[in-house]
């Protein structure tokens, strides 16, 4: 079964753009061939976003219209955020959670074989290691994810629910991933999460410590900061200032200021 032919798709935010890229890389290392064409394929993976109601539909809608005969693995945050309209929608042969990681060669296997996969259990508490193999979108950019999950309880989000709690990376972790990306050519780093700023709440740490780690790997590269909650970023407010005076990192902050009633957030 290694060498079936699988089309990976991820949508939505970088954070799941790297997790497709290590989901592809796990699958080419166990001998799956990928392909760039749906048509080809023997096992058509979504790597799916459910951040908003129009995303779902649409994530709905490309699930529904995989040609007969292909087997069709839903992954990434639909499944958790709304499990059950996506069994009545849509005909899979297999369901996993966001962050799969290696994972994602068992079921491969598993729907090959015939078997209906139900990989959700825990799905919103993992955390892949991040010298998984991978194989990028963009040879240039290294997408690193440098936790998971948050640590708000936002009434209008739906993410915490296939994402989880905090789970951050150790700051050597991180800094092996990227001189990883840069040895392989890489020249733009991009630190992704659902929340940069609340990095290392859980290990006793934080964003700017990061990056000053991070500009500190030697080679010519550029980080691009991802995005980052306000409240989270104002308690680091004056350590991001000034180490965001590096010449390594993008002049660049994406904050998402969703609501300013407190009753909601």
């Amino acid at each position: 079964m290694g060498n079936a032919k699988v089309f990976i798709k991820s949508f939505g935010c970088s954070t799941n753009m790297a997790d497709g890229e290590v989901m592809a890389g796990c699958l080419a290392e166990a001998g799956y061939v990928l392909v760039r064409n749906l048509a080809e394929a023997d096992v058509v993976i979504y790597n799916t976003c459910a951040v908003k109601g129009p995303t779902e539909d649409r994530m709905i809608s490309i699930s529904k219209k995989t040609p007969h005969g292909k087997k069709l693995v839903i992954a990434g945050c639909l499944p958790l955020i709304n499990y059950d309209r996506l069994c009545r929608e849509v005909p899979f042969n297999g369901v996993a959670g966001p962050a799969l990681g290696e994972k994602i060669v068992n079921v491969v296997e598993g729907v090959l074989k015939g078997e209906r996969i139900l990989a959700l259990e825990g799905a919103e508490e993992t955390k892949p290691r991040l010298d998984l193999p991978r194989v990028r979108l963009n040879p240039v950019v290294g997408i690193i994810p440098i936790c998971y999950g948050c640590l708000g309880s936002c009434t209008y989000c739906c993410v915490i629910f296939a994402r989880g709690r905090l789970r951050s990376y150790s700051l050597s972790e991180i800094v092996e991933r990227v001189k990883m990306d840069i040895s392989d050519g890489v020249k733009e780093i991009w630190l992704t999460a659902q929340d940069t700023a609340c990095y290392g709440r859980d290990i006793g740490t934080n964003l700017a410590e990061l990056l000053k780690a991070v500009c500190n790997v030697d080679g010519d590269f550029k980080v691009r900061v991802g995005m980052m909650t306000p409240n989270s970023a104002l308690n680091i407010i004056n350590d991001l200032v000034k180490v965001f005076k590096n010449t390594k990192i993008f002049k660049f902050v994406h904050l998402p200021v969703q609501s300013g009633d407190d009753e909601i957030l």
